[in-house]
């Protein structure tokens, strides 16, 4: 098979070098910017200056024109009109009286015709005539018209005062003032360019180098305790990046955790549940043995046996409860809530020794909700008040834990509440959320999240209704009501298990 025909490459385009740091880029950007603005004021100072170089030779040629009216024979002598002429640094000078124009010193003529420059306007130069003077052709000359200063006190009325001289001294000062404007902006430049960076750098670079190095050593290694962004409380811009970003470091780093024990939670689930299927397969007939005995005790507390290792069966089969993908769907059904709460609370390991229950619901009350969902959830919710009572140090008074509900027009809603030491403020933002909920150290944080998934898994939800440190009171919502006033709650006490 022939090779197909490869397309011929782009040749790369050169780039522009261009410095990589931020640094680097913000002190020759600060430098190019103030030099960008210094030579913006370039053409304003340059027109100042060539404007009062002229007037300078305006009133020099002023004063030369002055002179042959004051001689006795008004006349002045070619000794005398030179050095007038050179001392002025012009070659004619003429005066306008009344808008007659007489010439007062001439010169030889010229084959060059001079350009004019009109300062009778009052508003100065326009910013484009020391451009011209500066690229004006070698041997040019220019003829400079402005109002008078020292010939008003005479008889005559001046207009104005004329002269005409070669521009090769004017451009020679130009130059010569550019030379120095420009030494002088760069100079300044650098100066203030070098202060900016400094400010900028202390105040910007800095921040931000240390924020991104906090960034690339999170993201090599999390568990890193180096890896977090030292807080300066500042309360800019730069001081929320460096908070927001803290807080995201801390989200990630719970986030991983999980992943890890959940990662683990499926490697041990993995070995165990082939093992834990047979374990309960021989349990169940072990019960089924006892079924045949003919003793009132064991016929009594058999049912409770198989009820609890039918469920066992169940969450083997699904590789746990939260190890799962997903939970199977609710196949919800009228379930009486009285008895529902009594086993919920003998298999949560509530007693009249201990911590005891205190049901306030009445023996009709029912709810709409699938019957083994619902013994989790209610489960998960009296143990988890089980073990903060229990683990509460120096109480004094007994624990208890309490149900009841409240039926609304299209909700059910049962309160499981207890009167331990309340949910941590630091635990109660991720009190929902696997292995980060935990107000115990030793607590894996799973089963809030059971419950609330299973109660979502219905169309309802758990919510955390209150909390102080008298006590805690969860509502678990369910969707279903059974037509009773809204906001009732069935107050009917059972005796405690």
């Amino acid at each position: 098979m022939a090779d197909a025909p490869q397309e011929p490459s782009i040749p790369e385009r050169p780039r522009l070098f261009w410095p990589g740091g931020l640094s680097a880029r913000l002190l020759t950007l600060t430098i190019l910017f103030v030099a960008f603005g210094g030579a913006l004021s370039l053409p304003p100072a340059l027109a100042s200056f060539e404007e009062q170089w002229l007037l300078d030779r305006v009133r020099a040629a002023e004063l030369a024109s002055v002179a042959p009216e004051v001689a006795p024979d008004r006349k002045v002598s070619e000794q005398l009109k030179a050095e007038l002429l050179k001392g002025a640094g012009v070659e004619i000078v003429a005066i306008s009286n009344d808008k007659v124009r007489s010439l007062v010193f001439a010169a030889p003529k010229s084959n060059v015709g001079p350009y004019l420059v009109d300062l009778r306007g009052g508003v100065g130069l326009d910013l484009l005539a020391p451009f011209r003077t500066l690229f004006s052709a070698p041997g040019s000359r220019m003829r400079v018209m402005a109002p008078p200063r020292f010939r008003t006190d005479l008889n005559a009325r001046t207009d104005f005062v004329e002269f005409v001289a070669p521009d090769a001294e004017l451009k020679k000062a130009l130059t010569g003032y550019l030379f120095r404007v420009i030494t002088i902006i760069g100079f300044v430049s650098a100066i203030s360019g070098f202060l900016v960076y400094l400010t900028l750098n202390l105040f910007l670079v800095r921040p931000m180098q240390r924020i991104t190095y906090a960034m690339e050593r999170f993201r090599a290694d999390p568990d890193d305790p180096h890896a977090r962004v030292p807080l300066s409380h500042r309360r800019d811009e730069i001081g929320r990046a460096e908070t927001e970003l803290d807080r995201m470091q801390a989200d990630v780093r719970v986030a991983l955790n999980s992943r890890a024990r959940l990662a683990a939670l499926g490697e041990a689930v993995a070995k165990i549940n082939h093992d834990l299927k047979n374990m309960l397969t021989s349990a169940q007939i072990a019960s089924e043995r006892l079924a045949a005995l003919k003793d009132p005790k064991v016929t009594q507390a058999l049912p409770r046996l198989e009820r609890a290792l039918d469920r066992a069966v169940k969450l083997a089969s699904g590789v746990l409860a939260y190890g799962k993908t997903q939970e199977a769907a609710p196949e919800p059904q009228p379930v009486p809530l009285r008895p529902a709460i009594e086993v919920a609370a003998e298999e949560a390991r509530l007693s009249k020794e201990g911590v005891r229950l205190v049901s306030q619901v009445a023996a009709g009350d029912q709810v709409t909700a699938d019957p083994d969902q619902l013994h989790r959830m209610l489960v998960n919710l009296m143990r988890n008040a089980r073990e903060a009572i229990e683990h509460q140090e120096g109480r004094r008074r007994r624990g208890q834990v309490s149900v009841s509900v409240v039926y609304a027009a299209t909700v059910t809603m049962i309160r499981v509440a207890d009167n331990g030491p309340g949910v941590p403020e630091r635990a109660q933002a991720r009190l929902f959320q696997p292995f980060a909920g935990s107000g115990r150290p030793d607590g894996a944080g799973l089963g809030l999240a059971i419950a609330r998934e299973l109660a979502q898994g219905h169309g309802g939800d758990l919510v955390l209704a209150e909390t102080s440190p008298k006590g805690t009171v969860f509502e678990l919502r369910l969707p279903g009501g059974s037509g009773r006033a809204p906001g009732r709650s069935r107050a009917a006490r059972s005796p405690a298990s």
